[in-house]
């Protein structure tokens, strides 16, 4: 059963403080992004399993843990994901990168695929879904659903900010999806913004208007 986890780590809220704040430029505000991303990683593998292995230390031969071999991909969904990923790839380096994008249809409101890249072993990895705004939930729930049509078993969806209304379309359409934030904001505005937000991650990550 998908749950909702707020990674509240003292060093992702004063981070993410500055990422919220508007006169922090594209520079910062990328930096930190890429920051909040690698400690969120860190949480989001809290449990990946472990198996023992024996090394030679300089001193004698012991039993360490290493990795079971769990296989992970990380799923930027375009163009704001892809802010999150090169730190999430400071600490788990051997993880495949898939790349989604979406948008809608203005007449239809259906989700339309302009693009989609994955690993060819998706079925067999745990994936991580990642977008920095959970907002009316509609390209998360899109791109979960994307994955699972093509034989993706094991999505953890990871996001900066979230509005509730985001988080229930999620938890209804995929209750299997766990959902990383760093904070659950209050609501949509009527213009669909998360309020208090952080403005459009994309334009401040990549400096467009």
């Amino acid at each position: 059963m998908g749950n909702v986890h707020v990674l509240d780590h003292p060093l992702i809220q004063h981070k993410l403080s500055f990422i919220r704040d508007r006169n922090t430029g594209t520079k910062e505000f990328r930096e930190l992004v890429d920051e909040v991303a690698m400690l969120m990683a860190f949480e989001i593998t809290r449990d990946l399993p472990l198996e023992e292995t024996t090394i030679e230390t300089p001193v004698t031969t012991t039993t360490t843990k290493v990795l079971a071999g769990k296989k992970i991909g990380l799923v930027p969904i375009l163009r704001a994901g892809l802010g999150m990923v090169d730190g999430m790839l400071k600490l788990i380096p051997a993880a495949k990168v898939g790349h989604v994008g979406l948008y809608r249809d203005p007449e239809t409101l259906k989700p339309v695929e302009y693009y989609i890249k994955l690993p060819s072993d998706i079925h067999e990895r745990e994936l991580i879904v990642i977008d920095p705004m959970l907002a009316t939930g509609g390209s998360a729930n899109d791109a979960i659903q994307s994955l699972k049509n093509r034989g993706a078993k094991n999505i953890r969806l990871m996001c900066l900010i979230a509005a509730p209304e985001g988080v229930e379309v999620i938890k209804e359409h995929h209750p299997d999806v766990d959902i990383y934030l760093a904070a659950l904001d209050e609501k949509l505005d009527d213009h669909a913004y998360i309020v208090p937000g952080l403005g459009d991650a994309g334009d401040r990550l990549f400096g467009t208007k």
